[in-house]
């Protein structure tokens, strides 16, 4: 029980120097470029800069503590930053709060959501927000960051949470652009494409290994920085009408509740628990994904906790909402993290930075910043998945294209939540109408097969029905109906045989349905039979009467029943 409550005792027990050794070295990696992203989506959810260095601080110490996945990187990620961007602005526009103040207020929010769910163990729910409208969500979010972050490339004023609003403001600011700001933006966008093209290739030359290949390639941001901030303070830039980052606080945050207003948190609940789902669905399957390669497991449930304890850190340490980022996480992993005890290392080194490194970002150009949201994010973006949809299944295209152009035309909010329903959805239809198939034995087996699909005996007065789904509430009756309809079409048949290979379960209310069905048979003088009955199944059936007033009989296999029931060839 207390393993399960503090995952970190698990690993903490069997720590040793060279895990120690391998932690910190991944630790100033990822710290090395968390410090640039950190300040760019701090940017992108509307927040000063330092903002971002706090949601990278806390939160990580937090989740090392709470959550189960060794390799799990915490911090700001980009759709979780527009998404507080978009809730917080609209909340600040009343006039209750500031905008600094209503993120805290939605960290807070999510927080004890995903820590109240973790605890109730309701994780599970989580999986009925389908790949596709998960994808299709972030891919139009992805479009919708990158067209945002365009103002601090050109040098412009721009604004609006949806795709039409960006791109009205965009095109009726575009004459203002700033031709030193272009300049800046389109430095940084070459260093950031070399390094994953050219410097790639010849460090791949040199005969570097992998990693470090690697390595270098995911912090070329900080090159960026680092060479278009010293262009600022050599050139004055800033005279030139380039936005820079500006004076950033040093120190570590102090500690306090954000305000507690009802009627915000009122409004804020719903775009909490939207961005908790999504934070939460990015969160586990990067952690599942790198679990699964170091052959370890993670505790959906707990991750909620740690999360949600992430989120409680980042709301009392001046943040914002904060998940589990991929590229960071993917970092960290590769480079040779062991335990979640990187993470604390990692928390250590943005606290130094903040303490001593502030007062050198105050030349970075918000171009940078930008250009380097929009690489980050581009990668987001996938419209294969709308071609992959359209060849393999209409109804998971219908919903990643409804899902993406939701989220394009109306916002991230109105996106996520038409997501959540359209899954919700597509699971309740699908369920509602099992796949049941007409089978018919196979010459010289004793085996039964799809009449659709395969050459196979079938017989005048018997039907054979294989349901391939559990039997419940949603799709009782329309299995009722499908058999019902099939004996109108065909008088000649005398019983109707069930093979419940599929079914799984039988709820009461397809109990109900059966007995019913069984009624009306009986008086059309058709028999009604089932067949290879899974064992827990049976057991629940023999606890009622239903086999009792069955008209027909429960056999082992179909072939049984067929060889029993069938006369004639």
């Amino acid at each position: 029980m207390f393993k399960r409550i503090l995952p970190c005792t698990v690993w903490l027990a069997k720590y040793d120097r060279q895990i120690l050794t391998s932690d910190v070295l991944a630790a100033v990696i990822v710290t090395v470029m968390l410090i640039p992203q950190s300040l760019a989506y701090a940017l992108l959810a509307g927040m000063p800069p330092e903002t971002g260095l706090y949601a990278s601080i806390l939160p990580l110490i937090l989740y090392a503590i709470f959550g189960t996945s060794r390799t799990l990187a915490v911090g700001p990620v980009a759709v979780v930053s527009l998404m507080t961007a978009a809730a917080a602005s609209e909340v600040a526009a009343s006039g209750l709060v500031t905008h600094i103040e209503a993120a805290m207020m939605l960290a807070l929010i999510s927080g004890i959501l995903l820590a109240l769910i973790g605890m109730l163990r309701l994780g599970f729910l989580a999986n009925f927000l389908s790949h596709p409208v998960v994808s299709g969500f972030i891919s139009a979010s992805g479009i919708i960051i990158a067209l945002s972050q365009l103002k601090h490339f050109l040098g412009i004023s721009a604004n609006g949470d949806t795709l039409i609003e960006l791109l009205e403001t965009l095109i009726r600011n575009v004459s203002n652009t700033n031709f030193y700001t272009v300049s800046v933006g389109s430095f940084a966008l070459l260093i950031l494409i070399w390094a994953r093209t050219g410097l790639k290739s010849i460090l791949k030359s040199m005969g570097w290994n992998t990693f470090y290949v690697n390595t270098a390639v995911r912090i070329a941001p900080v090159f960026a920085v680092i060479l278009t901030s010293l262009a600022a303070y050599l050139f004055r830039l800033d005279q030139l009408g380039v936005k820079l980052m500006g004076e950033i606080p040093s120190g570590l945050p102090s500690l306090s509740l954000p305000p507690l207003e009802f009627t915000v948190i009122q409004y804020l609940l719903l775009p909490a628990l939207m961005l908790s789902i999504i934070g939460y669905v990015e969160s586990v399957s990067v952690g599942r994904t790198l679990a699964a390669r170091k052959k370890q497991k993670i505790d959906p449930d707990q991750e909620l906790i740690g999360l949600g304890a992430a989120n409680l850190g980042a709301s009392i340490s001046g943040g914002f909402p904060v998940t589990g980022g991929f590229s960071r996480s993917i970092v960290n992993y590769d480079a040779g993290a062991e335990t979640p005890a990187a993470s604390f290392f990692t928390a250590i080194g943005i606290a130094l930075a903040t303490i001593l490194l502030t007062q050198y970002l105050a030349w970075l150009p918000n171009a940078t910043l930008g250009t380097t949201i929009i690489i980050a994010v581009l990668s987001l973006v996938d419209l294969k998945i709308l071609k992959t949809t359209w060849n393999y299944s209409r109804s998971d295209f219908a919903a990643v294209s409804l899902t993406m152009g939701m989220t394009l035309i109306f916002g991230v909010e109105i996106g996520v939540s038409t997501g959540v329903l359209i899954s919700l959805f597509l699971h309740l239809y699908k369920t509602s109408r099992p796949h049941i198939a007409e089978v018919g034995l196979i010459s010289g087996t004793e085996h039964f097969r799809n009449i659709l699909r395969h050459k196979v005996k079938t017989y005048n007065d018997l039907l054979l029905l294989r349901v391939d789904s559990r039997l419940y509430f949603p799709n009782a009756s329309f299995i009722e109906d499908e058999i019902l309809s099939t004996l109108l079409k065909r008088p000649t048949i005398k019983h109707v045989i069930l093979q419940c290979t599929g079914v799984n379960e039988i709820d009461i209310s397809a109990l109900e349905v059966l007995e019913v069905l069984n009624e009306r048979l009986l008086e059309q003088n058709i028999g009604f039979h089932l067949a290879e009955v899974k064992g827990p199944v049976m057991d629940k059936l023999n606890k009622t009467h239903f086999c009792e007033v069955l008209n027909g009989k429960v056999t082992l296999t179909l072939y049984e029943a067929v060889q029993t029931l069938h006369h004639g060839d």
